[in-house]
């Protein structure tokens, strides 16, 4: 029996969790050697962790205000490192990321030194003094930094934008996972994960979502490490293999010059299932030039400190020196997963090319290969094809594609580990995902009902209309994201990546000279971050539809742009029109002095 308050049970309460958890992995491995199919320990992995965020949800439901906007404001500083790794680290970290790293190359890392390294910005610019002003949302801090409702709803605008393309690649991912494990049509599979993720959020605001990401973050931190270290050591590259990188890589290169590659002619691409890629490492944007892994990298890092549901986490922690302290713990949290994402990557195009090892199907007969279970399993899942091009009855390197979404998912059957693995990871995808779209919809819903209709709508609106109208919000946000997935517009990673892209073009700037820069003003805010978002938009419209680009800014980077137009029209606005108010000023003091009570104190 667990006495006292949760706060102060915490570490009891999420060991008892996660020794539980694990009891379940075991059980489940037991009912798999006596018989259990595998697509009812897929569904009983799914189900179960579900069922577990779900009933925190149900715990957590509050109609405070303070608890539904800010987990009132007492998350502990690792918990809230837990939770905002989990958050952080969606579908594309934990589904599509390896993936960009087994097709595209290295390149991609690019991504994982962005999204970490963003984090050091978040520390040093943002975090701590966002949290001082005692904001509970972004365009909440925007609103009445500026003043006026032309840059609350301009913050809005931004934010409902950036959000909603990463929600909708979130639910992607729920979805492809939820069709996998429950062998259901991805259109269908898409509100399933919708409904998933709106039963952990809709009832307790982000004080549900707080307790659930912490839940979700123990799952999905073991189910991507324990296939890791596992296949690692079947394979012979040691229980730790990080470490074993680079001979791994080498090996890599070895094979595919052993192998051979002859590029496949048009007519053979033609048969292969859209959005399916080559074993080998194609050649990416992010490769052709040192600016062109930068460039990304500043984008991922601008748009990282630019995201609205990344900042509402250190709202959430008891003082500003707790909210610092909480970006470190996130960064260790994260980098257990994203430290790991290369290897397996690495890990999984060895295990399908070295012919040494018994999962290797390169140089097979293409009927063996055809015949092999994981083979047809993903194939049925629209998500692996192979093809006798050549007519010589053999699988040549040009002759496999796979889904960047299938490297992550498959790789523990293609590694002939026992398939409660696979649910595992099935389990740990759809926690990452679900975290990820939990916090998104949450920011969009908060942004709206807080900043667009309490502030400007019906301030007068009693606490409870506040919360329900918040809760409808979840449901519409939830339920449009859910039918763009389904139509498969982008890919999860590059749904992501516009994502940073838009946030980095209207709010980057606005939030740190918010914080930086005193001669700031409100017309110079709105500016910034309508001409930002807007050109920005622009930019990507314009190459997407054939244009040619310039200063080597590509679809993946158009942030740049749009931040760079944000930063002009900020500060040429704000210098021709008048300096704010002596109170607005003396605030932005206030709020870089790292102790204190809070900015808006009670004003809420």
């Amino acid at each position: 029996m667990i006495k006292g308050k949760f706060i102060d049970n915490l570490p009891k309460v999420y060991g008892i969790y996660t020794g539980g958890f694990l009891v379940f992995i075991i059980l489940m491995a037991i009912a798999e050697q006596a018989g259990m199919t595998a697509k009812t320990i897929g569904i009983c992995f799914v189900a179960f962790t579900v069922s577990i965020y779900a009933i925190i949800g149900y715990l957590s439901r509050t109609l405070q205000v303070d608890a539904y906007y800010v987990a009132g404001r007492q998350v502990p500083t690792v918990f809230n490192g837990m939770a905002t790794a989990a958050d952080w680290m969606s579908g594309a970290s934990f589904v599509a990321m390896a993936g960009g790293i087994y097709f595209k190359g290295y390149g991609y890392m690019a991504l994982l030194v962005g999204w970490t390294g963003g984090y050091v910005l978040v520390a040093s610019l943002l975090a701590p003094y966002l949290r001082k002003f005692g904001c509970y949302t972004v365009p909440d801090f925007v609103g009445t930094r500026y003043g006026g409702n032309a840059a609350r709803l301009s913050a809005v605008l931004v934010l409902t934008v950036a959000s909603f393309t990463y929600v909708t690649a979130q639910i992607n991912a729920t979805g492809t996972i939820a069709s996998v494990a429950l062998d259901i049509p991805f259109g269908i599979a898409v509100y399933v994960g919708l409904a998933s993720i709106l039963l952990c959020s809709m009832l307790g605001g982000m004080r549900a979502v707080t307790w659930t990401q912490v839940a979700q973050y123990i799952v999905l931190i073991i189910a991507y490490l324990l296939p890791v270290f596992w296949i690692s050591n079947k394979m012979g590259a040691g229980v730790f293999p990080h470490l074993m990188l680079a001979d791994e890589v080498a090996r890599i290169a070895e094979l595919e010059g052993q192998f051979g590659f002859t590029k496949n002619s048009a007519a053979d691409l033609a048969t292969v299932p859209k959005g399916l890629a080559g074993i080998t490492k194609a050649h990416s944007a992010v490769n052709a030039t040192p600016w062109a892994f930068i460039s990304l990298a500043i984008c991922m890092m601008a748009g990282t400190a630019s995201l609205p549901h990344v900042m509402m986490r250190y709202f959430t922690t008891p003082s500003v020196k707790a909210a610092r302290r909480s970006v470190g713990w996130s960064l260790f949290f994260i980098f257990l997963l994203y430290s790991s994402a290369p290897m397996l990557a690495t890990l999984s195009k060895l295990s399908l090319m070295d012919p040494t090892l018994p999962t290797g199907i390169i140089g097979k007969s293409i009927a063996d290969v055809q015949a092999i279970d994981w083979y047809q399993n993903w194939n049925q899942a629209n998500l692996m094809f192979v093809s006798d091009f050549n007519g010589n009855g053999t699988l040549e390197l040009n002759e496999f594609f796979m889904g960047g979404k299938a490297v992550v998912l498959a790789t523990p059957e293609i590694a002939g580990l026992p398939y409660v693995i696979s649910g595992l990871v099935a389990a740990g995808g759809m926690a990452a995902a679900m975290s990820t779209a939990d916090g998104l919809v949450l920011a969009i819903a908060n942004a709206l009902s807080h900043d667009l209709y309490y502030k400007i709508i019906d301030p007068k609106a009693e606490t409870a209309k506040r919360l329900i109208v918040a809760r409808v919000l979840l449901v519409i946000i939830g339920f449009a994201g859910a039918t763009i997935a389904a139509l498969e517009i982008q890919g999860i990673l590059g749904s992501v990546i516009w994502a940073f892209d838009f946030a980095m073009s209207g709010l980057f700037f606005p939030l740190v000279l918010g914080v930086w820069w005193k001669r700031a003003n409100g017309p110079g805010a709105v500016a910034g971050m309508l001409l930002g978002l807007a050109s920005g938009t622009a930019y990507l419209i314009w190459v997407r539809t054939g244009g040619a680009g310039f200063w080597g800014v590509t679809q993946l980077t158009f942030g740049i742009v749009g931040s760079l137009v944000s930063l002009v029209s900020m500060v040429v606005v704000s210098l021709m029109t008048a300096e704010p108010d002596a109170a607005t000023q003396k605030m932005v003091d206030e709020v870089r002095v790292p102790s204190g009570k809070t900015v808006l104190g009670k004003q809420h």
